[in-house]
């Protein structure tokens, strides 16, 4: 959240009025606010989340913090000067200790995500109120966290600053003024929560950024957090200048009180209420908001041009394959009676005439399916004997190129039709291979990837990899700890027993699926937890002759952080079928081309409870040599780690290109654990916060 905590994390250097402006204009106006700019992902060790404390444990400390210290203040009547400099030594070690806490709890909650508020205005089209509002609260609170700046300059002086100093900072941290803290944060109120006064409703920044994420869904992929993780990495930063400002707003009333120059109580006590009354409204508006924010993540492509294989991608090979064969050698009469057409369902290759062109290209030794004719000569150009294309592209007499025609290194083929005894046309018909060879990947692993919850481990992202030709769905894992926080310290990926499709005991249908004609669909689910309850797991398995995800759920205690009864998790999934009474329908893709050839970033396209069909690329781009869709290989991880409540699979792409199987991973849902300050503190504190 750079835009907003940059700077206003304690302890950095000066300027920070300037650096605010900057930020703010920078991040929300100009050309940034309608591209796409990909973030990169966080380190992972970039915050050990074990140490942080969280917001609403700070608001409690906070909070019971200046009930001592007013216990302190009101010991004491009327004193004289040595008793007076004492006390006022007393608060202002109080006053010092508090800020330090502040700071380093602000820096430990912000660090993981200064970035984040900077990445959405630059990737969201957003209106102009919103752009305006942003701009103004970024305002606000830096002139809060700058006074605060002040106030610990004076506090950390090499020598004691004088009372009158210290008086007049207290004077005008509370004065009845625009410029005083208490102005500064009603206006933060404002902005935050937005008027209620009629006849004129005027929304909030939370409710606006709802709104830009939920209207930009397709296009904050990059963004690193999902929209409820952005909206309440938002109210953290505001509840921390909310925080600021109520300390030095209670500490300078405990000085004007220490040096004589009035009671407080009463005003004291009605700040202390308008606190109250804030959070009140602020915390009522974020669960109301977070409750419709989504919860969804996933990665959005590279830019254009940087995707590499086996990073970005993953891809089945030779799944269905344009292939190049004559009517002759598809039936063993060594005949020509037919017509291309005829051979549409499961043919194979019986011979190879005279060794003819079938002679000088690599048998199709599996099926053959959906022939049909073209023209009756061509020449093709051969891929190279490395590569898992058959051709680079196919050039018919009659002009038609099907894939890309450019400098055939290999050299092209003349290959002619022929005539038989002048009634029968021995025609090259254009067919779909369905070959399991060694250059054939199609294999899907069924063996689970799971978290280690004995040892209160929970999964935190996911990614596909491929590993000896068998594609897997890989989890990354975490150390659970108390509301929902993640030990950073202790992320993994969790590697895969490595096996490979021909090693003994190793079972297609159990351990791997082998994909086919027949046998090519993959459903497209969310699979999305109830609470308490997070994701621990995830495989695939066959619902008829679909793959089907699985989630595997645990229970969690959130506030406790452990996983709950961790040998009793349960394995769900979605059984929607074709045939079901809620029927799964297919996402079909016309005619597509190589995914990673799309100059544009792909999209989300699909919804659940549909499938998708491997299939080939378009003959007309691609000469069906490719399989299409890929699957995409970057870790979906949430830039602020999560234990996650729910995963995932959906297609995304573009008009006429094959796109990407994609995982996405939901968050686990905070927002009914957004608890007040003073819920955190006990009975007789509370008492004594409200009375004053």
């Amino acid at each position: 959240m750079r835009l907003l905590s940059q700077y206003s994390l304690p302890g950095r250097p000066a300027a920070a009025t300037a650096a605010g402006r900057k930020l703010a204009l920078g991040l929300l106006v100009g050309s940034c606010l309608l591209a796409i700019c990909h973030l990169p992902q966080p380190s992972q060790a970039q915050v050990s989340v074990a140490s942080v404390i969280s917001v609403l444990q700070l608001g409690k400390e906070v909070i019971t913090s200046i009930i001592e210290t007013w216990d302190l203040v009101e010991d004491v009547g009327d004193f004289h000067l040595p008793f007076k400099r004492s006390k006022d030594e007393k608060i202002l070690k109080r006053m010092h200790e508090l800020s330090l806490q502040i700071e380093q709890s602000e820096h430990q909650i912000l660090s993981a995500m200064e970035f984040t508020i900077g990445g959405l205005m630059k990737q969201l089209s957003i209106e102009s109120r919103l752009e305006s509002q942003v701009q103004d609260l970024a305002d606000l609170m830096n002139r809060v966290s700058h006074r605060e700046k002040m106030m610990r300059s004076y506090l950390e002086a090499d020598e004691r600053v004088e009372t009158h100093t210290l008086e007049e900072f207290a004077r005008s941290t509370v004065a009845q003024d625009s410029s005083s803290v208490s102005s500064l944060l009603a206006r933060i109120d404002l902005l935050v929560a937005g008027s209620k006064d009629l006849p004129f409703r005027k929304p909030g920044v939370l409710e606006l950024l709802l709104h830009a994420t939920q209207e930009a869904k397709s296009t904050i992929c990059s963004f690193g957090l999902s929209a409820q993780q952005v909206l309440y990495q938002l109210y953290n930063a505001i509840s921390i200048t909310e925080l600021k400002g109520y300390s030095m707003m209670q500490f300078s009333w405990m000085l004007l009180k220490t040096y004589g120059k009035g009671n407080f109580t009463t005003e004291a006590k009605l700040m202390r209420r308008r606190f109250e009354d804030r959070t009140n409204r602020t915390q009522a508006l974020l669960q109301r908001v977070m409750t419709q924010a989504s919860r969804e993540y996933w990665r959005c492509d590279p830019d254009h041009g940087k995707h590499k294989e086996g990073e970005t991608y993953v891809q089945l090979t030779r799944l269905l394959q344009g292939y190049i064969e004559n009517e002759v050698d598809m039936n063993t009469d060594n005949t020509c009676k037919e017509n291309c057409a005829y051979y549409n369902w499961g043919v194979k290759q019986e011979q190879c005439y005279k060794d003819l062109y079938c002679s000088k290209q690599a048998k199709c030794a599996g099926k053959m399916y959906k022939c049909e004719y073209v023209d009756s000569d061509m020449w093709i150009c051969p891929a190279a004997s490395s590569s898992n294309r058959r051709y680079e592209y196919i050039e018919y007499e009659n002009g038609m190129v099907l894939g890309q025609k450019k400098h055939c290194t290999r050299g092209s083929t003349k290959v002619d039709s022929w005539w038989r005894w002048l009634f029968w046309h021995c025609s090259y018909c254009f067919c779909l291979c369905d070959d399991s060879g060694p250059k054939s990947d199609r294999y899907i692993n069924m063996r689970e990837s799971v978290s280690d919850v004995m040892n209160n481990k929970v999964v935190t992202g996911l990614r596909f990899i491929k590993k000896n030709r068998i594609i897997f769905l890989m989890v990354q894992q975490g150390k659970l700890m108390p509301r929902g926080q993640i030990d950073n310290t202790t992320l993994e990926w969790v590697e895969p027993e490595e096996y490979n499709i021909l090693s003994p005991n190793i079972r297609s249908g159990v351990d791997y699926n082998n994909m086919n004609y027949d046998n090519r669909a993959m459903d497209l689910d969310d699979i999305i937890l109830q609470p308490p309850y997070v994701v621990t797991g995830v495989r695939f398995r066959m619902l008829g002759t679909h793959m089907n995800l699985e989630v595997r759920m645990t229970e969690m205690d959130f506030g406790a952080g452990k996983l709950v009864d961790p040998d009793k998790s349960i394995w769900v999934g979605s059984d929607k079928t074709e045939h079901s009474e809620d029927k799964r329908t297919e996402m079909k893709l016309d005619k597509p081309h190589i995914p990673i050839l799309s100059a544009t970033k792909s999209v989300p396209d699909s919804e659940p409870n549909q499938f998708i069909k491997f299939r080939e690329s378009d003959r007309g781009m691609d000469a069906a040599q490719t399989t299409v869709p890929f699957f995409d290989a970057q870790p979906v991880v949430p830039a602020k780690q999560t234990p996650l409540g729910g995963a995932g699979l959906f297609h995304k792409g573009r008009p006429k290109f094959g796109g990407f199987m994609a995982p996405r991973v939901f968050t686990y849902d905070v927002g009914p654990h957004v608890q007040q300050p003073l819920d955190q503190v006990n009975e007789e504190e509370r008492r004594r916060y409200l009375e004053g």
